[in-house]
């Protein structure tokens, strides 16, 4: 007991904080941290066999199949051979086990080829080479150039200057560009000096395992001094090492521990709308089964007393068999052998239409970007039939993927640059005043570039004399770090305690004190720099409502200017950022400072803590100017954005961008229209304020008194849905984050929901990507609906996970959001391709399969069912029991699946020109509980026709020469030659788009059946094995009759009959979008399909101001430590004019229009205000832009 009582307490104190000395195995073994060994693998040889079909038997329909042959073993219940379950479940068994073991192989190779690799580990106080299956925590290890690294690292020391390594993290998180890791300098010291690294005894208190690749909270302690950790200063396994000739790092994290194995957990398994729908339609056949079953034993023990009495003489009752007994067994002879009704190749066919479907997808050439060679991509198989469902599309910035350049009129001037010669020629800029107040040396101008020079988080890299390359976080830093660089202001280097600008021909180098980085909350980044005059400065920009919050009483008017002026940027959709400055005294920064220290070595809320110190010492700034850069749209968003819209599908914006900029893309890409009735702003800042602003909305759409109710109905566990409201008109909502904070509360929710949904487009701004994903929860949660999201940055992350489907833009943010993605590709426009085709095409054959393939096994069934009214209720089947295993494996399985991969009602050209053909999908008119019971009654009637018209036609017949041909085998032959010839019109009655592999499939499984027939029934196969196959001659005695074939022309004709008519009077009378375009189709056949339209749409004339900012975490810890980042020489031609967003204008002030946080009048003109010399210089655009 003790002994598990001390491993008890040694794991809960290893789950709080985790504590490591370097060099000292025996005392880091007591903690039995895990090894540096992995195990993704699942089986060995001994257990693959039990655990793999113990996982198997989990499915629900492999344990009834299996249930089921339990059953046929038992002679008093089996009217079946074995044969007729163990065949496809042996066959469903085997495919499905070699698959995992293949996988499993591939797994277990892998865990071999990664454990074997070698690393050289610090032992006894010399490298010896190790496999990594044998690193352990507290070891010192050293890595060379392009090796991989072996386990969660701290950096001790490196070849690099400033003890900086180069690491690429594809593996973690898709980027391919290089990152910077620099080790604590009382480490760096180490070198690879063996003895030294051998002494070294530092002790590491830290968090315990997790999955944040971003974070990490530590301390070391060596020499008697304490020092912080984090993410900067650690190297993840998984990562690799590059440009670094060795670095020495001791291991924190080993195997399973480390973050990269734990974030392999397994995702959120999403399942379609149709396989939940599938769970309830199984559950339900399995109780109609058991009704059907009961009457047939309640049948038998009638049948029993009444008639069973009088074959006693020659059927003698065992003793003890009464007729209660033999209707108990009936019931389960009836289970065997109405089994059909669940068949088990349902699944495997279900799996091979979705793997074809998604094969689609990725071979679609008219998905594939070529300029970065991105195909589509479908990294998931299960959700394809889903993307012909999606009622709800919430986006990340629909406008921020875009990969194109400013083009300006070649006949405008450009600026001449010549009188510096560290200008980037690519630079284009046309505001000659600018330019000429820069060589006049205007105080203000000069403060205003040198800010861009220096607040930033930009590596600056000088290959050749004045050839310089910058890579920078976001396409917006670099651009604003070149124009400056362009106006005498160059950035020229960095280390990390200084940065050295030229400013006007002059090297000027600045100590950097304190660099205050980026990140979600802050929207602001500083820096806190003297310059060689000695004088002490804080720089900083940021979003101009958080700069505003924080400037100096003085500026008032200064600010009320600023708004006036960017509200003619605001027209042009431009993403700004304001810049302010102050003067810092000596003695107060040298107290922060400390105080800075101290905070940055806590363990325990570390962060909010160095927020509070930001925020004391970002206060009583001074305004200095402000940036404004033009983001462009991708080619074909507008398009996109309305060719959703005309599918019904609601579009809703979830972005950090401010509202006027949201407002103003919004009709840039055709998300909002001047023809809307109304678009409505909800921005209160209280929650009252909030809801009275929904509640106002709500009336103007529907003015009735009633209107704040709610439509709703339960559904399960007490679960309200909201249902469609129908309103008169078009309406928007533009909602901000501070008011979306409030009207996601659970008292406000289901009004705002309401009234959200009633809107053709919502455009939630400035959210956070937790709101976001609120947001699409709060969709799933009341909207009977499928939800689709989107993004290209870490920031939608949570969002695409929360969806029912997450869609991923592989663009300039990085890969994180296409990893989480279950669908990725390289342009938004492609979306409308993905869902109004593939999407539409996949649930469509995904819907036609299931109704068929119930049809076909039901009518099978069905057939039995009445049988057992002239056979005694005797458990007899009324089909050869060879055609009851063939039946769904070999006679109808191809026709079936031909149709699911190959059928569409019309082409793709035709889906784009009438996006309505999408709506369909969204109600679930083509699958749902009402199409299942229309499929029921079908199968109903026709296997009445199938079992009665044979039964009447070869009652009391005879043949041609006089023979009797009414025996049980004959009739057996008949009506399953009837079921198969019905089914198989049925198929081609049900398919609209015939190919030659359809027409193979159709006519070669209709000779397979004959062929396989007439062997069967053969003299040789008779003599071969009896018992087996006692149809013999009955192919060839039956078939040669012409009764016969008339009786299956009959049966063929009046099961078809109903279903022709009923087509016939519902396309006349109530005919669907689908008729409709068919019926287009078919009469422009003679002529070529149209072209799909592209629509030229203008841009507003509204003008309306824009900002966005970016939410990934800046470099300031990297930068403040020095670690610069290298590219290969290939890209390091990136320069300003190859980004995607193009600085067009600076203006020396300015904020977004339509918001002052004053709480003076928007756009209002301001009179009587000093204009300083700053605000005389304008850029000059070209008005067709």
């Amino acid at each position: 007991m003790s002994f598990f009582g001390v491993d008890c307490v040694k794991k809960n104190e290893r789950e709080l904080e985790r504590k490591l000395c370097a060099n000292d195995r025996e005392y880091n073994l007591s903690f039995k941290y895990a090894t540096n060994a992995i195990k993704t693998s699942k089986y060995n040889p001994f257990t693959f066999l039990p655990l793999n079909l113990f996982e198997q038997f989990q499915r629900i329909a492999n344990a009834y199949f299996l249930f089921l042959l339990v059953l046929q073993v038992i002679p008093q219940i089996s009217s079946l051979s074995w044969f007729t379950t163990v065949v496809p479940l042996v066959l469903v068994l085997t495919v499905t086990a070699a698959k995992d073991a293949t996988d499993d192989i591939n797994r277990h190779r892998s865990d071999n080829q990664v454990n074997n690799r070698k690393v050289q580990v610090l032992i006894d106080r010399k490298l010896r080479s190790e496999k990594w299956m044998d690193v352990q925590v507290g070891d010192i290890i050293k890595l060379e150039n392009n090796q991989f690294v072996t386990a969660d690292l701290l950096l001790l020391s490196s070849s690099e200057p400033l003890n900086l390594v180069y690491i690429e993290t594809a593996e973690l998180d898709g980027e391919t560009n290089l990152k910077v890791r620099q080790a604590l300098t009382v480490t760096g010291d180490l070198g690879e000096d063996s003895e030294k690294l051998a002494d070294f005894n530092g002790e590491v208190r830290c968090e315990p395992p997790n999955n944040r690749l971003d974070r990490f909270t530590g301390t070391l302690t060596y020499a008697g001094q304490k020092y912080s950790l984090d993410n900067e200063k650690i190297l993840l396994r998984g990562c690799t090492l590059r440009n670094t000739e060795w670095c020495f790092g001791l291991v924190l994290f080993g195997g399973p521990e480390s973050k990269l194995m734990q974030n392999c957990g397994k995702s959120t398994f999403k399942r379609t709308s149709i396989d939940r729908l599938m769970n309830v339609l199984v559950l339900c056949i399995f109780g109609f089964l058991a009704f059907m079953c009961t009457i047939l034993a309640i049948g038998n023990c009638f049948w029993e007393l009444n008639e069973g009495s009088q074959f006693m003489v020659f059927l003698p009752r065992q003793d003890g068999n009464n007729a209660a007994f033999s209707a108990f067994l009936t019931f389960w002879s009836y289970v065997i052998i109405l089994n059909t009704v669940v068949p088990i190749s349902l699944y495997v066919s279900v799996e091979i239409i979705r793997l074809g479907n998604s094969f689609y997808i990725d071979w679609d050439r008219k998905m594939y970007y070529s300029r970065n060679d991105t195909p589509a991509e479908a990294r998931t198989t299960t959700l394809n039939e889903e993307l012909g469902q999606i009622k709800y599309f919430l986006s990340g910035d629909v406008y921020d993927y875009t990969g194109q350049r400013l083009d300006l009129s070649e006949h405008t001037e450009t600026v001449d640059f010549s009188f510096n010669p560290l200008a980037d020629p690519r630079f284009m800029f046309y505001d000659h005043a600018l330019v000429e107040a820069v060589k006049l040396e205007n105080p203000e101008v000069h403060a205003f570039f040198r800010l861009l020079a220096l607040c930033h988080t930009v590596m600056a890299e000088e290959k050749k004399e004045g050839e310089l390359f910058y890579q920078a976080q976001s396409p917006d830093e670099g651009a604003l770090v070149t124009a400056a660089r362009n106006f005498g202001f160059v950035f020229r280097s960095r280390t990390p305690d200084s940065v050295s600008i030229v400013e006007m021909g002059q090297q000027r180098s600045y100590e950097l004190l304190a660099l205050l980085d980026f990140n979600n909350v802050r929207k602001r980044m500083s820096v806190i720099v003297r310059s060689p005059e000695g004088k002490l400065s804080l720089y900083c920009k940021g979003a101009d409502t958080i700069i505003y919050e924080r400037l100096h009483q003085s500026c008032n008017k200064l600010m009320d200017v600023t708004t006036e002026h960017l509200n003619e940027f605001a027209g042009e959709g431009l993403r700004t950022l304001a810049l302010a400055y102050k003067d810092l005294d000596e003695e107060y920064f040298n107290q922060w400072k400390q105080r800075h220290h101290e905070a940055s070595i806590v363990l325990d809320d570390r962060e909010s803590k160095l927020d509070e110190l930001y925020e004391e010492i970002e206060k009583d700034l001074l305004l200095l100017g402000a940036t404004a850069i033009e983001d462009k749209l991708q080619d074909g968003v507008p398009q996109t954005i309305e060719q959703l819209s005309k599918a019904d599908i609601k579009i809703w914006v979830l972005t950090g961008d401010k509202q006027e900029t949201a407002e103003n893309i919004g009709y840039s890409c055709n998300l909002l229209r001047e023809e809307m009735n109304e678009v409505f702003i909800v921005s209160g800042h209280s929650p009252d304020d909030v809801r009275q602003e929904l509640r106002n909305a709500l009336t103007s759409m529907k003015p009735v008194e009633d209107s704040v109710l709610l439509p709703e109905r339960t559904l399960g566990k007490g679960v309200k849905v909201l249902t469609d409201e129908v309103v008169n008109g078009e309406y928007g909502l533009v909602i901000n984050g501070h008011s979306l904070a409030y009207a996601l509360e659970h008292s406000m929710e289901l009004e705002f929901l309401r009234m959200a949904c009633m809107c053709k487009a919502v455009i939630c701004c400035r959210v956070t990507p937790l709101q976001k994903a609120q947001v699409v929860e709060l969709v799933k949660k009341y909207k009977q609906a499928v939800t689709l999201a989107i993004g290209d940055g870490a920031n939608d992350v949570s969002m695409i996970k929360a969806a029912h489907i997450g869609v991923g833009i592989s663009g300039q943010e990085g890969m994180q959001a296409v990893l989480s993605s279950d669908y990725s590709f390289a342009q938004f426009r492609f979306l409308q391709r993905l869902l109004l085709v593939h999407g539409r095409w996949s649930y469509l054959r995904m819907c036609k399969f299931l109704r068929y393939f119930f049809y076909k096994n039901f009518t099978f069934t069905f057939v039995h069912f009445w049988y057992a009214f002239f056979c005694g209720f005797s458990a007899q089947t009324v089909y050869d029991e060879w055609f009851i295993t063939l039946y769904n494996l070999v006679y109808t399985a191809l026709p079936v699946l031909g149709m699911s991969l190959f059928d569409q009602d019309v082409n793709d050209v035709w889906s784009f020109q009438h996006p309505q053909l999408y709506v369909p999908g969204q109600l679930n008119l083509y699958f749902s509980k009402k199409a299942f019971f229309k499929c029921a009654l079908h199968s109903c009637y026709s296997s009445l026709v199938l079992f009665f018209i044979p039964y009447a036609a070869m009652h009391d017949t005879v043949r041609d020469d006089g023979k009797d041909v009414a025996d049980y085998q004959s009739f057996a032959l008949l009506t399953q030659t009837c079921l198969l010839f019905a089914v198989t019109i049925q198929l081609g009655l049900e398919m609209s788009y015939w190919t030659a592999v359809n027409t193979f499939f159709v006519l070669g499984s209709l000779a397979m059946y004959f062929a396989v027939t007439f062997t069967m029934y053969s003299n040789g196969m008779f003599l071969t094995l009896p018992s087996a196959f006692s149809f013999i001659g009955t192919a060839r005695n039956s078939l040669n009759q012409p009764n016969i074939w008339l009786t299956v022309l009959l049966t063929s004709i009046l099961c078809i009959l109903p279903v022709v008519t009923y087509r016939f009077l519902f396309i006349q009378l109530c005919p669907t979008i689908n008729d409709k375009v068919m019926f287009k189709v078919r009469r422009a056949k003679a002529t070529p399909a149209p072209q799909p339209r592209r629509t030229r749409i203008g841009r507003t004339s509204t003008r309306r101001s824009g900002y966005a900012f970016s939410h990934a975490q800046g470099y300031g810890d990297l930068v403040t430590s020095g670690r610069f980042l290298r590219r290969p020489a290939l890209s390091r031609s990136s320069g300003f004019a190859q980004v995607g967003r193009t600085t067009t204008i600076f203006s020396p002030m300015g904020r977004s229009a339509g918001y002052s946080p004053t709480g003076r009048p928007q756009n209002a003109k301001v009179q009587d205000v000093e204009v300083t010399s700053l605000q005389m210089y304008r850029t000059i655009t070209n008005p067709a832009l």
